[in-house]
């Protein structure tokens, strides 16, 4: 819990680990014919693997795989490729259960060396359920990819991709995997005109100052502000600041010491489990030898880093997941790494709870007030505001 303490009054102002790069005139396709070669690849290619394409899971309007997208897919073809391998409830092809419920597919991650299963100590991998992330804007926008971060590339995530999740038995040439990768980074992957012109230019998008009151008084808790006779304003620009809204402030800086530009934190989606994924104990290994357990059903990033909690407690990285740009969110549902939100409301509702555990100085059903709490009003407005952010 002291990951979610520490992590979610990142919210309030709390949170963990990374950086943002714009995407310079060099990374853009070389010429037209790349980007349609990579079109094939994307769109067409199986690479003699499962029968499934780029575009299986990610698609042109959302560039991930909702609930109710899976749902029509199963009522159109139950041996849609979607339901395959790690689509599937056992990983064997059989049933559909989870992805028709949360559109997450099984993703088997590598143990550290220091990391192991109290329940099954030899191994070496585990099995989590995460949803697919979104390819809008990602490619040409975001260098920290999957929501544990452990891919360095486009390219790495593509070879991945093809190996693991299609099962491929061939793949791609040095070039074609250039081609698929300028393909990404085309104009069809961006949600707005000026999240393509902030890709090609470097002229970074506006926060909108809204239409409605509703949407006018949504845009506060997102200004980039350190206020601390207000903690409502700016109480979601605390995580999601920076051009694309995905990287921690000043607030965070001033008040808990997290560098400003962090990309990684908890803000007690696997603490909270809403989803009821299996929880299984996680034994870190500490650098004096003690080892910690931790209960989870997903600890995130911390499978990648390896850092034991009471190694670094100033880090984030156990329940620690990659924070996501709020641009398009309208259009990328269902959220957090587990799918658990499934609309803007959810997410909403959730951090109501966030903040209502995170900000509480006595605790739960202490006599004291949290210091931060979201009315129904104030998530409605945050949700109005969450749409106009194209």
């Amino acid at each position: 819990m002291r990951s979610f303490r520490y992590a979610a009054a990142a919210a309030t102002g709390l949170l963990t680990a990374a950086m943002y790069v714009s995407v310079s005139a060099q990374d853009q396709p070389k010429d037209h014919a790349d980007s349609q070669n990579g079109k094939h690849f994307f769109e067409r290619a199986t690479f003699a693997g499962n029968g499934r394409t780029c575009s299986t899971c990610h698609s042109a309007s959302t560039g991930t795989v909702s609930p109710e997208d899976a749902q029509r897919r199963f009522a159109a073809n139950p041996n849609d490729p979607l339901f395959v391998h790690d689509g599937s409830d056992d990983f064997k092809g059989n049933g559909a259960s989870r992805m028709l419920r949360d559109a997450t597919i099984l993703v088997e991650i590598p143990l550290p060396p220091n990391v192991s299963l109290a329940d099954d100590p030899g191994a070496r991998t585990v099995v989590l359920r995460r949803g697919i992330p979104t390819t809008l804007n990602t490619p040409a926008l975001d260098p920290v990819l999957m929501s544990d971060g452990r891919q360095p590339s486009l390219q790495a995530q593509a070879m991945g991709a093809i190996h693991d999740h299609a099962q491929a038995a061939g793949g791609l040439t040095g070039k074609e995997l250039e081609r698929l990768v300028a393909f990404e980074k085309s104009d069809a992957f961006f949600s707005s005109p000026e999240l393509l012109a902030f890709a090609r230019t470097g002229t970074a998008p506006v926060l909108p100052d809204g239409v409605t009151d509703s949407e006018r008084r949504g845009k506060r808790f997102f200004e980039d502000v350190v206020d601390f006779s207000d903690l409502k304003h700016g109480a979601c620009a605390a995580c999601h600041s920076g051009p694309m809204l995905n990287e921690t402030n000043q607030f965070a800086e001033l008040v808990f010491g997290v560098p400003k530009g962090t990309r990684f934190q908890s803000i007690g989606i696997s603490e909270v489990n809403a989803a009821q994924n299996p929880v299984r104990v996680f034994l870190f290994k500490s650098h004096d030898g003690t080892t910690t357990p931790v209960a989870s059903p997903d600890p995130g990033r911390a499978l990648i880093t390896g850092v034991a909690p009471q190694d670094d407690p100033t880090v984030e990285n156990v329940n620690a997941f990659k924070t996501p740009t709020l641009w398009g969110a309208s259009r990328t549902a269902p959220y957090f790494h587990d799918n658990s939100a499934k609309t803007l409301e959810d997410v909403a509702a959730h951090y109501n709870l966030f903040f209502g555990i995170t900000s509480d100085p006595d605790g739960p059903g202490g006599p004291i007030p949290p210091l931060l709490s979201l009315t129904p009003g104030d998530q409605a407005d945050i949700v109005s505001y969450l749409k106009l952010l194209k």
